[in-house]
């Protein structure tokens, strides 16, 4: 039994939710909002329109945050690299909204963009007013647990090159080192990410993300009753999952299923397959018991193109379909002569 308001644990290869509890309540989520915020500077840089060595200008408002800090100096230049190290790993309520006003001029006009990016990423229980989570007595920020495990799945995949800086155990600024908040870190050597969060409004909340044998699980605790129970909880689902669950290869990009014939064509037959590497999550030591099945024409007209769409393939564990995908031609077939 998990001890929290809310909860998931998901496949981040496949996203497959493992187990789960209101992870659909909209929730404060305290200072997790930094990896919305974060997020955004990652995208900001890699789009090119920020760089690490950006110097950015600290604010009158920056400087007078409350709460976690990464202390730096009011009307100083600070490199966007160390902004970025001092939101993720310090969670410096500073350092966020220093950022947000370089990135979108202020603050509120930062919180527009959070918002523009979870309505993309199809987070639909979030909605930000600010950039580092703390609350007001007039509003706090939402989000779900089922968010939260989104972005930090996008976070994961596809911010590779920056996600190591979560796995950091301590940052130093203006001469105070201070430790990663995710005692995880410290105490699972399979956890390398990603965020701690705290109000009264929240509770202690925790998303952390562990990687063994090849899987990866993301987790999602919300509304904990102290930074001892968040851990304790977390641990919790990963065990069960990686106890219990495995992340099985179904197929390679460009795995060759099955061909049929065609008609008219340069060629007399033509392979079918897959243009990705295909991953399900199942029960442990089921992958024996999985059952494909490919549902194609028995014969085609040529031409045809290299990527078109022939078919499916669906797979099925003990009946239950488990995955269901295209199936492609692997080849374009010109049309034959007469």
């Amino acid at each position: 039994d998990i001890a929290a308001t809310s909860y998931i644990l998901i496949d981040a290869k496949t996203g497959q939710v493992l187990i789960q509890e209101n992870a659909d309540e909209a929730l404060p989520p305290a200072s997790l909002t930094k990896i919305m915020t974060s997020y955004i500077a990652i995208e900001e840089i890699i789009s090119g329109r920020l760089t690490l060595d950006t110097p950015v200008h600290i604010s009158e408002k920056a400087w007078r945050m409350e709460g976690s800090k990464t202390f730096v100096g009011v009307d100083t230049m600070v490199r966007a690299e160390d902004l970025l190290r001092g939101i993720i790993i310090q969670s410096g309520n500073d350092a966020s909204v220093a950022i947000a006003e370089h990135i979108a001029g202020s603050e509120e006009a930062f919180a527009d963009m959070m918002n523009q990016y979870a309505e993309v990423m199809g987070m639909q229980q979030s909605f930000f007013m600010n950039a580092s989570g703390l609350d007001t007595e007039l509003y706090y920020n939402t989000m779900s647990a089922r968010d939260l495990a989104l972005i930090a799945r996008e976070t994961v995949i596809k911010h590779k090159d920056f996600y190591p800086i979560y796995a950091e155990r301590e940052f130093t600024y203006n001469g105070i080192t201070q430790s990663n908040r995710n005692s995880l870190l410290f105490r699972d050597r399979n956890v390398d990410g990603l965020k701690t969060g705290w109000t009264d409004a929240a509770g202690f909340c925790l998303v952390a993300s562990a990687e063994r044998d090849g899987m990866r699980l993301i987790s999602v605790v919300m509304g904990t009753a102290s930074t001892e129970a968040r851990a304790i909880e977390t641990q919790k689902l990963f065990t069960y999952g990686f106890r219990y669950f495995e992340t099985h290869q179904l197929y390679s990009e460009g795995q060759v299923l099955t061909n049929v014939p065609v008609w008219s064509g340069e060629q007399s037959a033509v392979d079918l397959g897959v243009t990705e590497d295909v991953f399900v999550t199942i029960p442990r030591g089921q992958g024996e018991n999985l059952t494909a099945a490919v549902d194609v024409e028995e014969a085609v007209t040529a031409p045809l193109v290299g990527g078109q769409i022939m078919g499916v393939v669906n797979v099925t564990l003990d009946s239950d379909l488990i995955y269901r995908g295209d199936v492609v031609a692997m080849q374009a077939i010109e049309q034959g002569g007469l």
